[in-house]
């Protein structure tokens, strides 16, 4: 099993994962693409020192984009991790 460190890569802290965290207590990370539900779930309880009632993962496909030489290229896919928490913990982010 790898380290928690190189499960969970970065919190995201968008406009949705701030209604999440503000009414269901979830919270969204970008994670490695073959962690899977359970590492995760142990890699934010180890990090954090919360209990993880649920967690949920999505893939976000990359992008077509035109670079600065206008070659196409594609932007990297990406694994995201919501994940909720028991009642009354929170994550504090700083």
């Amino acid at each position: 099993m790898k380290p928690a460190e190189q499960i969970i890569r970065r919190a995201l802290i968008t406009e949705k994962g701030t209604r999440l965290r503000e009414r269901h207590r979830q919270y969204i990370f970008e994670v490695a693409p073959d962690a899977n539900k359970l590492e995760i779930r142990r890699a934010v309880e180890q990090l954090f020192r919360v209990h993880v009632v649920d967690v949920r993962t999505l893939w976000r496909r990359g992008q077509w984009t035109l670079g600065r030489t206008r070659r196409p290229g594609r932007t990297a896919d990406r694994k995201r991790a919501i994940v909720t928490l028991k009642d009354g913990e929170t994550i504090e982010f700083t």
